[in-house]
């Protein structure tokens, strides 16, 4: 151990520059260290946001899903309502413009529709769903608007006679106080005054022969 001391009493100086030295490699370290710490929080807040992006992508396709839901089940009550067509018959009349414009939006909205939220995974493909949707939605507002405003104006009188005595027919076609005869009767005759005034679409005619034949207890009634 003597030399160890001797060498450490003719050379106690270098302890400066080696204490020195000691302290720089331990300063580089310090910041070397709070490098790699900055970036593994950069590196985690990256992550975090990704994840928390993804859930709200998500979180939009499902309010856009129930968005297109709404309007396809305001566009179902006047499919699944007789009365309500003939009281606004423009909603069905492809003569109109606006009501081409929303069937072809529904279309194409029905058409990007993904059967889960998860299935739709790029920015692109949200916008376009987004807008599809947007626009179903304010076609079948105006076309909606425009047919409560119009009424049944675009018929004659003559005409507005017969949809008014088809409404009559079919009340008594659903009414569980007339006969089954004369329900099945009243049915028939609605279908022939309806004829070239208003065309049913194919879910309303369903639906409501469906409705009557379960009431009397028998099948469809054709016409």
């Amino acid at each position: 151990m003597e030399p160890f001391f001797d060498f450490l009493g003719s050379y106690w100086w270098l302890i400066f520059p080696i204490g020195g030295m000691a302290g720089g490699w331990a300063r580089q370290w310090s910041k070397a260290s709070e490098r790699r710490h900055r970036r593994r929080v950069e590196l985690y807040k990256l992550k975090n946001q990704t994840v928390q992006a993804e859930q709200a992508s998500q979180s939009e396709v499902a309010a856009l899903i129930a968005a297109h839901d709404a309007v396809n089940q305001r566009w179902l009550d006047y499919e699944l309502d007789v009365g309500k067509l003939i009281d606004f018959p423009v909603m069905t009349d492809v003569r109109e413009p606006l009501t081409v414009a929303f069937l072809r939006a529904k279309k194409e909205a029905d058409g990007l529709r993904p059967a889960a939220p998860g299935e739709i995974t790029t920015a692109a493909r949200l916008a376009e769903y987004r807008a599809a949707v947007n626009g179903f939605e304010l076609a079948f507002d105006v076309a909606e608007r425009e047919a409560k405003r119009i009424k049944d104006h675009n018929f004659t009188e003559p005409e507005r006679q017969r949809l008014a005595t088809a409404k009559k027919l079919l009340n008594i076609a659903s009414d569980n106080a007339a006969t089954p005869a004369e329900r099945q009767t009243a049915y028939k005759r609605a279908r022939r005054e309806l004829d070239g005034l208003i065309v049913l679409p194919e879910a309303t005619v369903a639906a409501l022969e469906e409705k009557i034949a379960g009431e009397l207890g028998a099948p469809h009634v054709p016409e």
